[in-house]
This record gives C-alpha cells, structure tokens and sequence, in this order.
C-alpha cells in the first residue's frame, strides 16, 4: 500500500490531496530491492506472486486495490471540509487508468530482481514477461503521463522512456539467460533503439537530460538514469544531470519533483519537496563520486524523520513539516537505498 491515508495536502489548504490506499506497480521494483537487501526473502516472494496475480488478471494497470481490485474510480466527498481545510476529499484516484510507461519498465525490474534472489520464472509467468515486454516496445514511442501522473496533457517524459528500455534491456537479459537468443537478440535491438532516442532527444544543450522532449524543464525522475543503469555514473551527461538537479532544483537542498511553474500537471498552486526524490538524489550522487554531498545530504533528511522514524510524501523545507499523505512506502523505500548506496560508497 502506497500510504495509509487519503486526502492528506501536499500544499496546506490546496487541491493536491490524493487517496493513496492502493498498491502501484511502479513501487515494485523498489519494494523487491529493499525487501531483497534487508533479507526478507519470503516478504518478497509474497509480494511478487501478488503482483504477477494481478498483471494475468487482466490489461495492466499502474495500480491495483489492496485485493486486486481494478476499477478505482476517484470520487470526491464534497461534503466534507478536508484535513485543515484543503479539499476536495477524494476516494478513488483517478490515475488509475492513465498511460503511465514507466510502469512496464518497474514490473520488469521487479521480475528481474526476483529472479537474481530466486529462480528461473516457470512458463506461465515467462509467457506474461514477454507480453509486458512487447507492449513496452510497441508503446515507447507514444506519449504518456509520467511517473508523477500529471493531469496536463500528455508528453514524451524522458524517465517513461527510460523505463521502457529497463523493460527491454532485463528482458533482453533474462532471455539470453533462459537460451531464447532470438527473443534476446529482437529485445537487445529494441533496448539499443530506445536508448539512442532518450540520448538524441531527451538531452538539452548543457548535457543535462530534461523532463521531456519538448522543454529545457528539469525534473527528478531522470535520476534514475543512473539508478537504473540507463547510463554508468561516470558519463558526463550523469554526472551533469545529477548536479544540476541539486543546484537547480532543489529549496534549502531538498528536491523538489518538478518547478510547477514549468510543467502542465493540471493542477493549481505549489507543492513541498518530495522526499523520494530527496533520497533518489542521496544515492546518484554516492554513485557519481559525491559520497560527502550525498551523506550530508541523506543525515539532513533523517533528521526530518517524525518521531516515529516514518516519513510523508513531502516535507516543506522551510518548516520541516511534513505534507501528503502518511507514512509514505515509496519514500521509505527510497531511503533504504539511498542509505545502502552511501554505505557502499564508504559514507
């Protein structure tokens, strides 16, 4: 489950309040990793036969209900005045049934992750990774919503076709790996397409890869380039990236998602740094070299952990309060990584 809560604002008084009491796909990937790395192996064999349950179920879907439910319409309470006045009080999340590509690319890792923990996929889950895969390629060249779910218009995001070359690539892999070279090599030649188009297109003039194909926009998700393997940590367009993003695009050193001001996400008023994107930054910059800046960075964000040690989805820097919806799993999961990658790091 993404969060415990519904309608808590990321921005005090505002419209960004979202119910998030479901399971998404794109969590998976971090899921098996953190469950992987702490050894909690059987926690992480549950999960992924949940998540293979739900993809055979049907067309996929970004996110399921807790019980594998797939129509999570998104209704909104208006009768209610909402956590601290901000409203509307929504159940259901209408982000449903977007196209979001990053997700085929997130279930395919979690697939690949079981698989490095686990063994070989017996043929009715290979026969459901090479669907995935294949709809991966067929949509990669089409316009999405993203990872952060805007509710604009659809665009070319650079971290959607990034994801998809991740399904491509541990496909290509996990084919070769099972004797299937002809698969393999249609998948390697697809992964080899994708990955020349994001570094023809998704570059802006700097080096600096961009939110997506049609704007100068920086955004956090393409910190996952380096977190995904998309590139080594010590290219130059990595590396750019990565410090760009934390001189740029953060406030009082927190990383905000995306400038609101420079992205049609449909939706009114600002938002916090998000924590996510916070940790993501921690471990890119371990990765690049920067251990200090990444371990400064990271004992700063533990310090805003509440007195539980949990985490929302935002923290507004100025204050350290936290903002959205609580506790948040992707943060958390985030924070395992990037607390492992500094350790690894020598942090």
């Amino acid at each position: 489950m993404a969060a415990a809560t519904t309608s808590l604002p990321e921005t005090p008084g505002g419209e960004r309040n979202w119910d998030y009491r479901y399971t998404w796909v794109r969590d998976s990937a971090f899921m098996l990793h953190a469950l992987f790395e702490l050894g909690y192996d059987w926690v992480a064999f549950e999960y992924f036969a949940f998540l293979i349950d739900a993809a055979a179920s049907g067309p996929m879907q970004i996110m399921y209900g807790l019980g594998g439910e797939r129509d999570l319409t998104e209704h909104t309470l208006d009768h209610l005045s909402g956590y601290d006045g901000a409203h509307p009080v929504r159940i259901g999340n209408g982000a449903w049934n977007q196209r979001q590509h990053d997700m085929w690319g997130m279930l395919i890792e979690s697939v690949a992750t079981h698989v490095r923990h686990a063994s070989q996929l017996g043929p009715p889950a290979w026969a459901l990774v090479t669907q995935l895969v294949d709809s991966a390629i067929d949509v990669y060249r089409k316009p999405d919503r993203g990872i952060w779910e805007v509710r604009g218009e659809p665009r070319h995001f650079t971290a959607s076709k990034v994801m998809c070359w991740v399904a491509a690539d541990r496909g290509a892999s996990m084919a070769a790996d099972r004797g299937a070279g002809e698969l393999a090599d249609r998948w390697r030649q697809a992964a080899d397409e994708i990955h020349a188009d994001v570094c023809a297109n998704g570059v802006d003039a700097r080096g600096v890869f961009v939110q997506h194909y049609d704007t100068t926009a920086l955004d956090a998700a393409t910190l996952l380039i380096p977190i995904m393997g998309f590139l080594p940590p010590e290219d130059d367009r990595v590396r750019a990236t990565v410090l760009t993003i934390a001189d740029e695009l953060t406030t009082d050193g927190l990383v905000l998602r995306y400038r609101t001001e420079e992205t049609d996400d449909g939706l009114s008023g600002e938002e916090g740094t998000f924590t996510i994107c916070s940790f993501w930054l921690v471990s890119a910059l371990a990765m690049i070299g920067e251990v200090d800046r990444a371990q400064m960075l990271c004992e700063k964000l533990l310090s805003f952990a509440s007195p539980l040690h949990l985490y929302a989805e935002e923290i507004e820097s100025s204050s350290g309060r936290h903002l959205g919806n609580f506790p948040q799993a992707f943060t958390h999961l985030a924070l395992i990584d990037a607390v492992t990658s500094v350790i690894k790091a020598g942090g």
